[in-house]
Protein backbone atom coordinates (compact mmCIF):
# COMPACT_ATOMS: atom_id res chain seq x y z
CA UNK A 1 0.00 0.00 0.00
CA UNK A 2 1.82 3.52 -1.00
CA UNK A 3 1.82 6.08 1.87
CA UNK A 4 1.59 9.96 1.94
CA UNK A 5 5.34 11.40 2.58
CA UNK A 6 4.80 12.36 5.79
CA UNK A 7 4.84 16.18 6.23
CA UNK A 8 5.63 18.86 9.15
CA UNK A 9 2.00 18.13 10.62
CA UNK A 10 1.96 14.23 9.77
CA UNK A 11 5.27 13.98 11.91
CA UNK A 12 4.48 16.61 15.05
CA UNK A 13 1.69 14.32 15.10
CA UNK A 14 3.16 10.73 15.04
CA UNK A 15 5.76 11.95 17.61
CA UNK A 16 3.42 13.15 19.99
CA UNK A 17 1.49 10.16 19.77
CA UNK A 18 4.49 8.45 20.97
CA UNK A 19 4.98 10.45 23.45
CA UNK A 20 1.61 9.88 24.43
CA UNK A 21 2.30 6.39 24.41
CA UNK A 22 5.71 6.16 26.30
CA UNK A 23 4.39 8.56 29.31
CA UNK A 24 1.27 5.81 29.22
CA UNK A 25 4.43 3.22 29.89
CA UNK A 26 6.15 5.77 32.96
CA UNK A 27 9.11 6.24 30.47
CA UNK A 28 10.97 8.77 28.25
CA UNK A 29 11.98 8.06 24.97
CA UNK A 30 14.87 9.79 23.87
CA UNK A 31 14.45 10.72 20.25
CA UNK A 32 17.67 11.79 18.11
CA UNK A 33 16.08 13.13 14.69
CA UNK A 34 18.58 13.18 11.40
CA UNK A 35 17.82 13.70 7.72
CA UNK A 36 14.47 14.54 5.86
CA UNK A 37 12.70 14.98 9.21
CA UNK A 38 14.88 17.73 10.20
CA UNK A 39 14.51 19.42 6.95
CA UNK A 40 10.89 19.54 7.14
CA UNK A 41 10.41 20.06 10.66
CA UNK A 42 12.91 22.27 12.05
CA UNK A 43 13.83 24.39 8.48
CA UNK A 44 10.94 23.80 6.65
CA UNK A 45 13.07 23.52 3.37
CA UNK A 46 11.23 20.49 2.54
CA UNK A 47 7.30 19.82 2.61
CA UNK A 48 7.56 16.00 3.57
CA UNK A 49 10.02 13.28 3.91
CA UNK A 50 9.30 9.51 3.49
CA UNK A 51 10.04 8.31 6.69
CA UNK A 52 11.54 9.58 9.92
CA UNK A 53 15.00 8.61 10.11
CA UNK A 54 16.28 8.42 14.34
CA UNK A 55 18.26 7.14 16.77
CA UNK A 56 16.18 5.79 19.86
CA UNK A 57 17.15 5.35 23.61
CA UNK A 58 15.02 2.85 24.98
CA UNK A 59 14.93 1.07 21.68
CA UNK A 60 13.27 -2.21 22.55
CA UNK A 61 9.92 -0.55 24.08
CA UNK A 62 9.95 2.69 21.07
CA UNK A 63 9.67 0.11 18.09
CA UNK A 64 6.83 -1.94 20.05
CA UNK A 65 5.50 2.04 20.51
CA UNK A 66 6.25 3.25 16.52
CA UNK A 67 4.32 0.10 15.59
CA UNK A 68 1.19 0.94 17.08
CA UNK A 69 1.82 4.37 16.06
CA UNK A 70 1.80 3.20 12.49
CA UNK A 71 -1.34 1.18 13.09
CA UNK A 72 -3.62 4.08 14.83
CA UNK A 73 -2.23 6.76 12.03
CA UNK A 74 -1.85 4.34 9.13
CA UNK A 75 2.18 4.82 8.45
CA UNK A 76 4.47 2.95 7.12
CA UNK A 77 5.95 0.19 9.03
CA UNK A 78 8.86 1.98 9.11
CA UNK A 79 8.24 5.13 9.42
CA UNK A 80 10.53 5.37 12.68
CA UNK A 81 13.89 3.67 11.94
CA UNK A 82 17.12 4.32 12.54
CA UNK A 83 18.98 3.31 8.47
CA UNK A 84 21.12 6.85 9.42
CA UNK A 85 23.01 5.16 11.88
CA UNK A 86 25.77 4.52 9.18
CA UNK A 87 25.86 7.98 8.80
CA UNK A 88 26.61 9.28 12.58
CA UNK A 89 30.06 10.45 13.83
CA UNK A 90 31.40 9.26 16.63
CA UNK A 91 31.38 12.53 18.44
CA UNK A 92 28.15 14.18 17.37
CA UNK A 93 26.68 17.92 17.73
CA UNK A 94 23.17 18.58 18.71
CA UNK A 95 20.26 20.44 20.47
CA UNK A 96 17.01 19.77 22.27
CA UNK A 97 14.02 20.48 20.99
CA UNK A 98 11.36 22.32 22.99
CA UNK A 99 9.12 19.39 24.85
CA UNK A 100 6.13 21.51 24.39
CA UNK A 101 6.55 20.16 20.94
CA UNK A 102 6.07 16.70 21.83
CA UNK A 103 4.71 16.09 25.10
CA UNK A 104 6.54 14.64 27.97
CA UNK A 105 7.04 11.17 27.00
CA UNK A 106 9.78 12.45 24.39
CA UNK A 107 12.64 14.44 24.32
CA UNK A 108 13.76 15.59 20.68
CA UNK A 109 16.97 16.08 19.41
CA UNK A 110 18.37 17.13 16.04
CA UNK A 111 21.87 17.20 14.82
CA UNK A 112 23.27 21.24 14.50
CA UNK A 113 23.43 22.98 11.07
CA UNK A 114 27.29 21.96 11.03
CA UNK A 115 26.73 18.12 11.89
CA UNK A 116 23.94 17.93 9.17
CA UNK A 117 25.86 19.26 6.66
CA UNK A 118 29.22 17.00 7.97
CA UNK A 119 26.98 13.98 7.94
CA UNK A 120 24.68 14.90 3.96
CA UNK A 121 28.36 15.18 2.71
CA UNK A 122 29.31 11.77 4.16
CA UNK A 123 26.63 10.31 2.01
CA UNK A 124 26.35 12.92 -0.81
CA UNK A 125 23.71 10.20 -2.58
CA UNK A 126 22.62 11.07 -6.22
CA UNK A 127 19.41 12.10 -6.73
CA UNK A 128 17.46 8.87 -8.64
CA UNK A 129 13.85 8.74 -9.97
CA UNK A 130 11.71 8.54 -6.76
CA UNK A 131 14.63 9.92 -4.92
CA UNK A 132 15.82 13.14 -4.09
CA UNK A 133 19.25 12.17 -3.11
CA UNK A 134 21.47 14.66 -0.65
CA UNK A 135 22.38 17.52 -3.36
CA UNK A 136 19.82 19.19 -2.69
CA UNK A 137 19.61 19.52 1.62
CA UNK A 138 23.84 19.97 1.15
CA UNK A 139 22.91 23.02 -1.09
CA UNK A 140 20.50 24.48 1.49
CA UNK A 141 22.90 24.02 4.05
CA UNK A 142 25.80 25.86 2.32
CA UNK A 143 23.53 28.46 1.51
CA UNK A 144 22.07 28.74 4.82
CA UNK A 145 25.36 28.50 7.02
CA UNK A 146 26.50 31.32 3.98
CA UNK A 147 29.82 28.95 3.29
CA UNK A 148 31.88 30.69 0.81
CA UNK A 149 34.26 27.90 0.03
CA UNK A 150 35.02 24.19 -0.21
CA UNK A 151 37.53 24.39 1.89
CA UNK A 152 35.15 26.07 4.78
CA UNK A 153 33.15 22.97 4.20
CA UNK A 154 35.90 20.67 4.31
CA UNK A 155 37.06 21.90 7.57
CA UNK A 156 33.42 21.51 9.04
CA UNK A 157 33.54 17.83 7.78
CA UNK A 158 36.61 17.05 9.30
CA UNK A 159 35.32 18.23 12.48
CA UNK A 160 32.81 15.25 12.26
CA UNK A 161 34.89 12.84 10.36
CA UNK A 162 38.45 13.69 10.46
CA UNK A 163 39.71 10.02 9.32
CA UNK A 164 37.60 10.13 6.36
CA UNK A 165 38.04 12.60 3.27
CA UNK A 166 35.47 14.71 1.57
CA UNK A 167 34.09 12.96 -1.70
CA UNK A 168 35.13 14.61 -5.19
CA UNK A 169 31.28 14.21 -5.58
CA UNK A 170 30.78 16.26 -2.43
CA UNK A 171 33.07 18.75 -3.35
CA UNK A 172 31.23 19.69 -6.38
CA UNK A 173 27.77 20.29 -4.91
CA UNK A 174 29.44 22.68 -2.55
CA UNK A 175 31.01 24.35 -5.36
CA UNK A 176 27.35 24.58 -7.21
CA UNK A 177 26.07 25.80 -3.82
CA UNK A 178 28.56 28.84 -3.32
CA UNK A 179 27.28 32.32 -4.28
CA UNK A 180 30.29 34.02 -5.08
CA UNK A 181 30.06 37.95 -5.15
Amino acid sequence: MPYEPLSRARITQALRRLGELAREQNTTLEVSLYGGAVFTLVYGSREATKDVDAVVRQSEIAAILAARVSRELVLPDDWLNDHVKQFLADKEAKRELPQSDFGEGLRVSVPTAAYLLAMKLRACRPPLPGYAGDYGDIRFLVEKMQIGSVEAAEGIYDRFFPHDALSDAAKEVVRSAIKLP
